[in-house]
């Protein structure tokens, strides 16, 4: 058995005047990004960065397939819009998957970072807040907490202003000949979605003969599973924080625990949980 594998002679080698893998995905600017506050350094503190932001990479990724399948759906293009809501499922497992390399921080590993963070929280991710918006939480006052970032805050409220994931999904069943609702239709895309009796009679009929309505059966059942690794990822994000602080403040000013168990009570797609009460009964 060999010890050593060789170079072929066809793997370029030489870099000085083409690109190469650090050029493309620009290294020199990704790996300088991680900027230590803590005096005297402290170990953990570099894992608490790599964390957070490597999942910002990935809610970028999100944000951009999500509205991939928004455009997808207004245009009735039903079979891509899947493929990217397949896609964001991956990358919801990814991002629920993380939080166990950040529960290896234990309380007292934290405390000689926390300090450092200042005023910081994950609550202040404007891309989160993308996330959200897009599959339709919509909160103006969210909007109020970057004022102090122009591009930031003009993007979010582009978002509000725009129609969500739903939105346009029930916009496509119209078009498609099925009854929506016109008070779901016309309402102020600014708030959130509020459950419809209506749609859930819609959606009873989907569910009655998935075959006949295969195409909206199984969007239906990819925002399902959308919304439910949403609830994954925020109950594992609970947990990390209830293991590492307790009950404490969060950085941000929040209550901690309570405040992110609250959000476990908020739904995207109401009409798509409330019709499992109707089916087979």
């Amino acid at each position: 058995m060999a010890d050593k594998r060789e170079i072929e002679p066809g793997i370029e080698q030489d870099f000085s005047n083409q690109m190469s893998y650090g050029d493309y995905l620009r290294l020199d600017l990704l790996l300088s990004a991680q900027q230590p506050q803590s005096d005297p350094p402290q170990h953990d503190e570099l894992l608490f960065i790599v964390q957070h932001q490597t999942s910002e990479l990935w809610l970028k990724l999100m944000v951009h397939e999500l509205r991939s399948a928004r455009s997808l759906l207004a245009t009735d293009d039903l079979s891509p819009a899947l493929k990217r809501l397949a896609r964001v499922k991956h990358i919801q497992r990814v991002l629920t998957d993380q939080w166990s390399v950040l529960a290896t921080l234990t309380p007292s590993e934290y405390a000689e970072i926390r300090p450092f963070l200042a005023t910081s929280s994950g609550f202040q991710s404007a891309q989160y807040r993308e996330v959200e918006f897009l599959l339709g939480n919509k909160d103006a006052d969210m909007v109020r907490v970057f004022k102090h970032d122009a591009a930031v805050r003009d993007e979010l409220s582009t978002l509000l202003n725009e129609p969500s994931l739903y939105d346009e999904f029930l916009a496509y069943l119209s078009r498609r000949g099925y009854a929506v609702p016109e008070d779901v239709l016309t309402r102020d895309v600014t708030r959130q979605h509020a459950a419809s009796p209506e749609l859930v009679e819609v959606f009873a009929q989907v569910y009655a003969a998935p075959s006949e309505h295969w195409g909206v059966y199984e969007t239906c059942e990819e925002l399902v599973d959308v919304e439910d690794n949403f609830q994954q990822w925020r109950f594992r994000h609970l947990q990390v924080v209830q293991r590492t602080i307790g009950h404490k403040i969060g950085t941000g000013g929040s209550s901690g625990v309570d405040f992110l168990r609250r959000a476990l009570d908020l739904t995207f797609f109401p009409e798509l949980f409330e019709v499992r009460t109707r089916i087979g009964g």
